[in-house]
């Protein structure tokens, strides 16, 4: 018995004395990135084996004085290396499975699909940018860009009335003074009034990656004070690649009440006065209206849908990549908002507004790209993106109400054309060119609302229903002409010089009636009684529609640009300097002039902007950044064109008089790369404004507008502070900006019966002192897990500005927690989760406390009136989905 125990003694002790922990990570040979999910095991004995982290490392317990360990990924070669006893650490680099046919050699190019490849770019860069990956956005819970975007250092969204994001703010700058960009190129935009682009629009599962460029070199168009969004659609891979996707979910608000929906399918797309040919006598009876789609419906809605489809490959010995993908989301959501006071009008209590919203998207997008041979290539884009939003606002004070039936679509067509050639040895000189059409559409038919008095119908004024369509046409051509001049001890050149040209073509159709009861001033109709859906009221329209208003117009924009540009590289330092002048010529033509209107209206203007940038290697992985640009932001069309309409809270107005603005940009960032996927930033920024654009509450005799103005110039400051970082199982990522903007202008005072006027200083409209994101991601790459905890917060900032003292309306600070996780398998199908909105915060809006405000009786917080409470609901959503 003893001698069996001493036997077993020795026999552990020799198992120990070659037992030990071995640590690594594996990184790609060529860029140093580490590999996440790699696979390791023990060649001797498969049975162990583990895989790589976040971070791309491993540890292991080997029982064994030497052994070798096998290291596989998708797309790398595998890679063997010997174990002796000594060793406890090893880095192993394992290099990509490139294909090389016929001289055309086809390798994974680093369009920043994972995070590695995102902070990659972010240091190549020369200019300020931030990327997220394809990989971040897949776990984030949001699936549209807008929602997306947010989580990206220094910006905040602008939301719909869905409470859906819908435009991107940078660093506190309106989203009129960033421009958006697909695959590079700029789109043009659907929206009836505005150049900006709505970012809810795109699906976000279409991207390979989303950048935003936070000061501009002079190659790229000027017109971003703010900065530039672009987004990276899916590229062809290396090798065959198929993705497919379902989900479904809710939102928690209908789990309290019924959805309204109307039958915006009998909607008659053109208004009465297009059917019926545009005649010169343009009267109308109630013959010439259906009531079918006014019929309104009470009930749950059904589940959320979202499906995706993307195929990618390549042919012809590798010479042709395709990348064909789609993509629809059926989505219900809603708000509920309550309005206590609003400056200029009256309520009878509180307006209580519950608006039910339904939006359809459809993506669908190819990308083909081929290699003439390697020093010429050709890439063919074309994409669709589809948006259909049918909307009911029912809202109600203690004596009125009213609902409004809206159905939108809009979508953006866009074909690009690119070729990249390169000549002479070591492709010193190289040519970039690119032909551009594109179409963006947005119609509204027959947007009805209806008055009620009580329990009754309005007998005069009693409904409006309105026409509305509108289409952005461009077409555009780049060039780009590079040369590479290298000199004796290591210093480059780079010179460019290029240009482009865009013929912008828009036109806007608006068509409103305005009917009344048509049982007359002595015999109401009441709801109950008379009538129980909308289809059943009787109404009169009318004898005339509204048709000579000035939003019917054509519009034209010329913009033509040329550039200039040098980079200069030598040992730790590059730089660049260039500049870029654009011409503009946009105008307008009214088609039904008006007495009180111009018909014809041109702006013509050129502007020179110069540009400087300076980068500087501070140490291995870290980089010292100055930038320098000038931009300018132009007019909307639908700016300068003299219209008036009555919108949901105020009158709007055109502002025929309105200038561009022209902005002087300086970014100043150090930014820190320990690892491939991990990063630290800090960085600076100064934007001085002249003649910003700005929309006011303006009082014109006894009416008040919301007016598009220049109130002054101003000035933009703040700080950013972006934080990355991984470990073996668990990621922080944080941002933080803080951002001060100070405009000075002119406001109204009453002194006793005289108004008066005073100079008050305020930040920009939209603009949030403090803005800050924090997500923690776990990962189990072993067991399959991953997953995300988002939070973020967007301060008090500045949402309607009046053009009296201290009556500006304000948003309140707003936080947001949002969640997702992911399980996948290894036969390539994961099952996922996200939920948005947890908190459900509403979104408070509220005017300060002053002489103006002292007598109103409404509720307040703090002391201050407020104006309105807004809540969206919270949002969750179950799904699979697979990758070949």
């Amino acid at each position: 018995m003893k001698l069996n125990l001493v036997l077993c003694t020795l026999f552990l002790a020799s198992s120990n004395l070659y037992a030990g922990d071995i640590k690594g990570k594996i990184k790609d040979a060529q860029t140093g990135e580490e590999i996440i999910g790699a696979s390791v095991i023990v060649k001797e004995d498969p049975s162990k084996g583990t895989v790589t982290g976040l971070d791309g490392s491993f540890n292991l317990t080997v029982n064994r004085p030497k052994y070798t360990l096998v290291c596989s990924y998708v797309g790398y070669k595998k890679y063997e290396i010997e174990i002796g006893s000594k060793d406890s650490e090893v880095i192993i680099p394992m290099k990509s499975d490139d294909v090389l046919l016929e001289s055309v050699t086809v390798v994974a190019t680093n369009p920043g699909r994972t995070e590695a490849g995102a902070r990659s770019i972010e240091r190549a860069a020369m200019n300020v940018v931030n990327v997220m990956s394809a990989k971040a956005i897949e776990l984030s819970p949001d699936i549209t860009v807008a929602n997306v975007i947010q989580r990206m250092s220094g910006v905040t969204v602008e939301r719909n009335s869905s409470g859906e994001g819908q435009y991107a703010i940078l660093r506190g700058m309106d989203k009129r003074y960033n421009y958006t960009l697909v695959n590079g190129v700029k789109i043009p935009s659907p929206d009836n009034k505005n150049r900006f682009v709505p970012l809810d629009i795109f699906p976000s599962e279409m991207l390979d990656r989303l950048e935003v460029t936070k000061s501009l070199t002079a190659n790229m168009e000027g017109d971003g004070i703010g900065g530039a969004v672009n987004l990276i659609m899916k590229d062809a891979p290396t090798e065959r690649q198929f993705t497919a996707n379902i989900s479904t979910g809710y939102n928690a608000m209908y789990f309290d009440r019924d959805f309204q929906s109307f039958n915006h399918g009998a909607i008659v797309k053109k208004s009465p006065y297009e059917a019926m040919g545009m005649p010169e006598d343009n009267r109308v009876t109630m013959d010439n209206f259906k009531t079918d789609n006014l019929r309104m419906k009470w009930q749950k809605p059904l589940p959320d849908l979202t499906a995706g489809l993307s195929y990618g490959d390549r042919f012809f010995d590798n010479k042709l990549g395709v990348m064909l993908a789609g993509s629809f989301l059926n989505t219900y959501r809603g708000k509920e908002s309550n309005l206590y006071y609003q400056p200029g009008t009256s309520h009878n209590g509180i307006e209580y507004r519950n608006y039910s919203s339904q939006q359809t998207r459809i993506g669908a997008h190819a990308k083909l790209d081929y290699h003439i041979n390697p020093h010429h290539k050709l890439t063919w884009y074309n994409g669709y993106m589809d948006m259909r939003e049918a909307e009911v606002k029912d809202a109600h004070d203690d004596q009125e109400g009213s609902v409004r039936m809206m159905w939108e679509h809009q979508y953006i067509i866009n074909s690009t054309l690119k070729g990249e050639h390169a000549f002479l040895d070591d492709d010193a000189l190289r040519l970039n060119w690119s032909a551009v059409l594109s179409k963006a559409y947005s119609e509204t038919p027959d947007r009805a609302e209806i008055f009620m008095q009580g329990s009754h119908l309005q007998n005069t004024d009693s409904a409006t229903r309105r026409w509305e369509h509108n289409s952005d046409k461009d077409k555009a051509g780049y060039i780009d002409l590079m040369y590479k001049l290298k000199l004796d001890g290591g210093s480059v050149f780079d010179f460019s010089i290029g240009g482009m040209y865009r013929d912008k073509k828009r036109d806007s159709f608006f068509n409103e009636y305005t009917f009344d009861s048509a049982t007359g001033l002595g015999d109401l109709q009441y709801k109950g009684d008379d009538w129980n859906n909308y289809d059943e009221i009787l109404f009169t329209p009318r004898t005339y529609g509204n048709i000579s208003d000035p939003l019917n117009y054509d519009a034209t924009e010329k913009i033509g640009a040329a550039y200039g540009m040098v980079k200069y590289t030598w040992n730790k330092w590059e730089l660049i300097a260039g500049v870029r002048m654009e011409h503009t010529n946009q105008g307008y033509v009214l088609k039904f002039p008006t007495d009180n209107a111009d018909p014809e209206g041109n702006q013509k203007y050129t502007d020179v902007l110069p540009s400087f940038h300076a980068k500087y290697n501070v140490h291995r992985n870290a980089n010292l950044r100055f930038s320098y640009a000038r931009s300018i932001n132009r007019p909307s069309f639908f700016e300068i064109v003299p219209y008036t309409i009555i919108n949901e809270d105020y009158k709007e107005k055109g502002n025929p008089d309105l200038l561009h603005t022209v902005a002087d940009n300086i970014d100043l960032r150090y930014e820190f790369f320990p690892k491939s996927s991990e990063q630290f930033m800090v960085g600076l920024f100064y934007k001085k404004l002249k003649n910003p654009i700005e929309y006011g509450l303006i009082n014109e005799g006894q009416d008040t507008y919301y007016k598009p103005m220049n109130f002054g110039n101003a000035k933009n400051l703040g700080v950013e502070v972006d934080i990355m970082k991984y470990f073996n199982w668990f990621g922080i990522k944080a941002n933080y900006t803080y951002t001060h903007s100070k405009i000075t202008t002119d406001k109204r005072i009453m002194d006793g019966s005289e108004v008066k006027s005073i100079r008050q200083s305020r930040p920009l409209f939209g603009q949030a002192a403090h803005v800050a994101n924090l997500s923690l991601l776990f990962k189990s790459t072993k067991y399959g897990w991953e997953g995300q905890i988002a939070g973020s917060y967007t301060g008090k900032r500045l949402s309607d500005i009046s053009n009296w003292y201290e009556d500006d309306i304000w948003e309140k600070g707003y936080a947001q927690l949002d969640a997702s996780v992911e399980k996948s398998f290894k036969n390539g199908i994961a099952i996922f989760a996200k939920a948005s909105n947890l908190l459900n915060m509403p979104v408070l809006r509220y005017i300060h406390s002053s002489s103006r405000t002292e007598n109103v009786d409404s509720e307040r917080t703090s002391g201050n009136v407020i104006e309105r409470k807004e809540w969206h609901g919270q949002s969750f959503m179950l799904g699979v989905r697979y990758k070949l």
